[in-house]
């Protein structure tokens, strides 16, 4: 076993729900529970068209479903080591290879004005691909934007919250000595951060 392989993973609570997804969540629930009801009630019966029936019971299992899918891939937590990053979720982790990792730092504003390419905007967590124009095309598994960390890798960007962005990098730091790090404040992704970690 390489040193590497037994360095013990450093876990690191997800940043705690705000309000805005708080009320996100609640009101796509609720719509969610709503539109599953409305489709029972629409459902053909009787009908001489084939398989109607059939397709609307069907479809009535589609808005739970989406539920259920936000549900299991919420973002609980993370586990950081020297050579990846696991973002938890409910019963499985993604795995974020950090080979090449460059610089990190703690920006509020990294997510502002994002485009969502694909994933889920705020059904219990924010997840999936991004884009905007400080940080290009990025990945994100954040409960709370305010509490961005911004990873630069060599063939992509990846965007976690956790709890305490300071004690998150401090400890990236300690498994990547030479990594260009910031505490708070933007950083330019073409450019030096600004105000290395203290």
């Amino acid at each position: 076993m390489s040193g590497v392989d037994s360095v013990e993973m450093s876990r690191f609570d997800a940043a705690p729900w705000p309000t805005s997804l708080k009320v996100t969540s609640a009101a796509a629930t609720a719509i969610l529970a709503g539109a599953s009801l409305l489709l029972i009630r629409a459902i053909p019966r009787g009908t001489r068209v084939p398989f109607a029936e059939a397709f609307g019971r069907l479809m009535v299992f589609v808005p739970p479903l989406i539920a259920l899918i936000a549900l299991l891939s919420i973002v609980s937590g993370y586990e950081l080591g020297p050579a990846e990053l696991r973002v938890r979720r409910l019963l499985w982790s993604t795995r974020v290879p950090l080979d090449g990792i460059s610089r990190a730092w703690h920006d509020p504003e990294a997510m502002k004005r994002s485009l969502r390419v694909f994933g889920n905007g705020g059904l219990y967590s924010v997840t999936g691909v991004y884009q905007n124009r400080l940080l290009g095309r990025y990945r994100a598994f954040v409960t709370d934007p305010r509490r961005s960390v911004v990873l630069g890798l060599p063939d992509r960007i990846v965007v976690v919250s956790p709890a305490d962005p300071r004690a998150f990098l401090e400890q990236l730091v300690m498994f990547h000595p030479s990594l260009q790090s910031t505490a708070s404040g933007r950083a330019n992704l073409s450019g030096e951060p600004r105000g290395h970690l203290s």
